[in-house]
C-alpha cells in the first residue's frame, strides 16, 4: 500500500489538532478506549462536545493551554493509502518543530481560520514549506461554518494567498484549496451539503488521490549511504561481505559501476541482497545489502554513487540552517555534522545572514538565535559527500549536534 507523509501547519487555534482528530475519527482509526478517554476528558473540561483535538494533543501543557507544543505523529490508513501525520505547532517560538515535522513530508497542510484569513503565520508556514521543498500544499480554509459557508470569503482567502505567493515569487508546490469545518466534519471525509458551489475533492479524497511524485528520485543518479558492514559470520559463506543501507536515489543493478566516496575507489555491483533473496534492481527507499565485485575499503558513513555522475567530496560548504537551541550559533562554534550515515566534527566559520520567512528578505546578523533560519558556512574535519538540497532532500540535508550533550541543535540544507 502506498504511503503519504503530511504535516499540518497554521496559527494557534486554527484547528490543526481538531482536523487530525476528525480524520482519525471519521476514518475509523480510533480505538474505543481512546474515544471513551477523550469523551471523559472533554466532559471534565466542560466541553459540550467531544473534543477530537485531544486525540493528538497528548502533553498535559497542551491540553491545559489548548495549544500544540511538540510535534505529534499519528498513523492511520484507508483502503487506498496509509498515512503518517505530523501535527506541528503554530506558535512562532516553535518554528523549529514545524521544520522538523515538514522536513520529510510529501504534503504540507496549511490551515487558515476563515474568520481571520491569511495572516503572518500563514505566510510563514507557506514560506517554510517552499524552503523545505515539500512537493504538495493544501490550503485548508477551516471554520467555514462560522462564516456561514460563504463562497466569497473562501474565494477572497484563496486570492490573498495566491497574491502573497506571486508578490514574493515564492516557489510554492502544487496548491489545492479546500473549504471545510474540522469541528463538524464538513468536506473533511464527507462532503458538506452547505457547499454546493465547491466541486473539488474532500480533504481525505485529495490525500488519497494526490500524486506522490517519487519519479524524480528514480531518475537521479544512484546514491547509497552505507549504514552497516556485514562481515563473514558463518562457515556456509565465509567469503560473504556486504554493505547494508537504504538507497536514497537512483537505481542499482548488478554490474553497475560505482565509486566509493570519499575515497574515490571504483568497482562494480556484484549483487543486491534482501531478507527475501536477491534483487535484479534496487529502487529508492529500499533497504538492501550491496555486494561489490572488488575488495575495496568501505565503512559506515561512506557513499556508493554512480561512477559516471558522482558528487565531489568537500570540506567547506554553504548551507541554510534552522537553529534549534537557546544558545546562539556564532562563528567559531564547534559542532558535529551528521549527514546521512556519516558523522564528522565541524566548525561554523561564518554566519552570513538571517532569513525573514515572512518576506523572504535576508538580514545580516552576527549570530543565529533560537528558531532563526539563516545562511552559514561550515568547515568539516573530514570530507562530506553532499548534493544540493534542491536536487535531493536526503543527501542535501544534515543535522548539527552539540558535542558535549549530544543534543540536536540545528537542521541544515546544503546550498545549491
Amino acid at each position: 500500500m502506498d504511503l503519504l507523509r503530511f504535516a499540518t501547519a497554521g496559527s494557534v487555534d486554527d484547528g490543526k489538532s481538531t482536523l487530525i482528530g476528525r480524520l482519525l475519527y471519521d476514518s475509523k482509526s480510533v480505538f474505543q478506549d481512546q474515544l471513551e478517554s477523550v469523551e471523559r476528558t472533554s466532559a471534565d473540561r466542560g466541553d459540550d462536545y467531544t473534543n477530537l483535538a485531544l486525540l493528538t494533543d497528548g502533553l498535559r501543557a497542551e491540553r491545559e493551554q489548548g495549544i500544540t507544543i511538540d510535534v505529534a505523529y499519528r498513523y492511520f490508513s484507508t483502503p487506498v493509502r496509509s498515512f503518517i501525520v505530523a501535527d506541528t505547532p503554530g506558535h512562532v517560538q516553535y518554528t523549529r518543530n514545524m521544520v522538523t515535522g515538514a522536513s520529510t513530508a510529501d504534503l504540507a497542510l496549511v490551515l487558515v481560520d476563515a474568520r481571520k484569513g491569511v495572516i503572518e503565520q500563514t505566510r510563514r508556514h507557506a514560506s517554510l514549506s517552499a524552503l523545505l521543498r515539500v512537493p504538495h500544499l493544501v490550503l485548508a480554509v477551516n471554520k467555514m461554518d462560522l462564516v456561514g459557508w460563504d463562497q466569497a470569503v473562501f474565494d477572497g482567502i484563496v486570492a490573498d494567498f495566491t497574491q502573497f505567493a506571486s508578490d514574493l515569487s515564492l516557489d510554492l508546490p502544487r496548491v489545492t484549496a479546500i473549504p471545510l469545518s474540522a469541528l463538524h466534519g464538513g468536506n473533511v471525509v464527507e462532503r458538506a451539503a452547505e457547499t454546493p458551489w465547491y466541486t473539488g475533492p474532500t480533504l481525505l479524497e485529495h490525500l488519497e488521490q494526490v500524486d506522490v511524485v517519487r519519479d524524480e528520485a528514480h531518475a537521479r543518479s544512484a546514491r547509497f549511504p552505507v549504514q552497516y558492514v556485514i562481515r563473514p559470520m558463518s562457515t556456509e559463506r565465509p567469503d560473504y561481505r556486504g554493505y547494508a543501507g537504504t538507497l536514497s536515489a537512483g537505481r542499482l543493478r548488478p554490474g553497475d559501476a560505482v565509486v566509493v566516496l570519499p575515497s574515490g575507489r571504483t568497482t562494480t555491483v556484484a549483487g543486491i541482497d534482501t531478507f527475501d533473496g536477491e534483487l535484479d534492481e534496487a529502487l529508492p527507499g529500499q533497504a538492501v545489502t550491496v555486494r561489490l565485485a572488488d575488495e575495496v575499503d568501505v565503512s559506515r558513513g561512506d557513499l556508493l554513487a554512480a561512477a559516471d555522475d558522482a558528487p565531489t567530496p568537500v570540506s567547506t560548504f554553504a548551507a541554510t540552517v534552522c537553529w534549534m537551541t537557546d544558545a546562539p550559533l556564532v562563528p567559531g562554534r564547534r559542532l558535529l555534522v551528521k549527514h546521512t550515515t556519516r558523522t564528522v566534527k565541524a566548525i561554523v566559520t561564518e554566519v552570513q545572514d538571517r532569513l525573514d520567512v515572512t518576506t523572504l528578505a535576508h538580514e545580516p546578523v552576527p549570530s543565529l538565535q533560537l528558531n532563526d533560519i539563516g545562511r552559514v558556512t561550515v568547515r568539516s574535519a573530514s570530507p562530506l559527500v553532499l548534493d544540493p538540497y534542491v536536487v535531493d532532500r536526503r543527501t542535501g540535508a544534515f543535522i548539527l549536534i552539540d558535542e558535549a550533550s549530544g543534543a540536536t541543535v540545528g537542521a541544515g540544507m546544503v546550498a545549491g
